[in-house]
């Protein structure tokens, strides 16, 4: 059976498109993305409450992608520790064919199914770790070998596809499916289907880092302070927290280096 995601577009002859038909159709096809993925938000639930309960027993969690899905996995695993403080080793990001896979496409790397395995090994994962796999066709040889090899060695799995009843779900303890049908342009699942692995990603690691403690209220209390508009911004809510004029707060928070910390010493002093 033909992959949902290779199916031909539901648009033809877009050459001969004006640029707003172009864009509004390409809109159209993007507006059903979320409701893909409201389909599968249970499914997610329990992805989340599994990462959330091995971080917090001292595991780690590994995405594991080739091409754009790898791209978005190290792009969701760099993007955690300076939003929430974490340590840069508690989500990892793999793509096949390694760090240069991330600016330029490294020809056949997907195709390896030991490579993913043996990176992890190099990483020591044990049964702590948790796996997820990011395959939008469901058949990337890269995700499957690595993901089977973890369910031997019991490790929970999970992944994110675009296609039904797909390779890489067998071999997820708990597989999210979000099926959002053919492409704009046949075939380029860096589209709709990247589009929902990037939501699905944004949902399912800050919900992980919201249930691991680092957002208070609505607030970013442990990210780093990288740069000024993050200080200044850390800085107006220590103002919030302590009723601290702006000098005093910004004091404070670059001597402790985190919103939590800073508004945590006022308190106890």
């Amino acid at each position: 059976m033909k992959k949902v995601t290779e199916q031909p577009s539901n648009y033809d002859n877009l050459e001969k498109m004006s640029t707003l038909e172009l864009l509004t159709n390409i809109n159209n096809e993007d507006k059903t993305v979320p409701l893909a993925i409201e389909k599968v938000i249970p499914q997610m639930e329990k992805v989340v409450n599994q990462i959330v309960d091995r971080l917090l027993s001292g595991g780690r969690l590994f995405y594991m992608g080739a091409g754009t899905s790898g791209r978005l996995g190290v792009v969701d695993a760099s993007e955690l520790p300076p939003t929430y403080g974490v340590p840069d080793g508690l989500v990892i990001g793999l793509i096949a064919g390694g760090d240069p896979a991330i600016r330029k496409a490294q020809e056949f790397a997907e195709d390896d199914s030991n490579r993913g395995w043996k990176e992890l090994l190099e990483h020591n994962i044990t049964s702590k770790d948790a796996v997820l796999g990011i395959a939008a066709s469901g058949t990337t040889p890269y995700v499957i070998g690595a993901m089977r090899e973890s369910q031997k060695n019991g490790i929970y799995t999970s992944c994110i596809t675009c296609n039904p009843d797909s390779p890489v779900a067998a071999v997820a303890d708990d597989p999210i499916e979000i099926i959002v049908g053919p492409e704009f342009v046949t075939g380029s699942t860096r589209m709709k289907a990247g589009t929902a692995q990037k939501l699905a990603l944004n949902m399912i690691s800050t919900s992980v880092m919201i249930k691991l403690g680092r957002v208070q209220g609505n607030r970013m209390v442990n990210m780093q302070l990288t740069n000024n508009k993050l200080v200044d911004r850390g800085t107006l809510m220590v103002m919030e927290k302590t009723g601290l004029d702006y000098e005093t707060a910004n004091d404070l928070l670059l001597k402790y280096s985190s919103v939590k910390a800073a508004v945590e010493a006022h308190l106890k002093a």
